[in-house]
């Protein structure tokens, strides 16, 4: 579904090349209401915000909603796992299955950012993509339930992702969670040359979901 391409590009740092394609993605939404949930209506609060705001403006509410506040994070494994080995556990069970459909994860984010997990279920038939997102879809839904309880409406992309979704959310028990310079700093190359990703410790019961990884932005001045 075009839909999931369309929230993943929402969900990015706010950019004035995809802004102006705006109207066309609100369009693409309108084509799909008959199987997305009626979108475009769900998501006219994201749209307004978007539409209506500077873009400096923009950005900066975008680093304050998910650079700046761990529990808004919009890398998915972090609200599983926070920053333990588990995590990278995680991230090579969602490679896998990104590899599987021969899907190009070597962005500069993280496997488990969300806007990629997003582009990843866009290239998948509908029946898949959605069983996939039930996998996903208890993060998705915490996530969207603490912006919604600041005011975001950001909350609405994440709102539609649970109604899509074929599985009904449940309540996380959710870890510790650390700032992404912590979590960049453990997942990158020790002293030794040694990739901590690569090497996931002991095995244990993961989450298996397609995720995706986010780009860390600062604003412009």
């Amino acid at each position: 579904m075009k839909t999931f391409k369309i929230v993943s590009i929402l969900l990015m740092y706010p950019e004035s090349d995809w802004l102006s394609a705006l109207p066309e993605m609100h369009a693409a939404l309108v084509d799909e209401a008959g199987v997305n949930g009626n979108a475009a209506t769900r998501l006219a609060p994201l749209f307004d915000l978007l539409n209506e705001s500077e873009l400096i403006a923009l950005q900066e509410n975008y680093v304050a909603t998910f650079d700046r506040n761990p529990s808004h994070s919009l890398h998915l494994f972090e609200h599983i796992h926070g920053e333990s080995r588990d995590r990278g556990s995680a991230m090579i069970d969602l490679l896998e299955e990104y590899w599987k459909y021969d899907f190009d994860a070597s962005a500069s984010e993280l496997p488990d950012y969300v806007p990629l997990f997003l582009e990843f279920l866009s290239l998948l038939p509908a029946r898949e993509a959605l069983e996939l997102l039930g996998d996903a879809v208890h993060v998705l839904a915490a996530i969207g339930r603490k912006l919604d309880a600041n005011g975001s409406p950001y909350a609405t992309a994440f709102q539609l992702l649970e109604a899509l979704s074929p599985v009904t959310a449940q309540e996380l028990v959710e870890p510790p969670v650390r700032d992404m310079d912590e979590a960049m700093e453990m997942f990158g190359p020790s002293a030794d040359g040694v990739e901590p990703l690569m090497n996931p410790g002991p095995q244990v019961a993961v989450m298996q979901m397609p995720v995706s990884r986010r780009q860390a932005a600062a604003p412009t001045h």
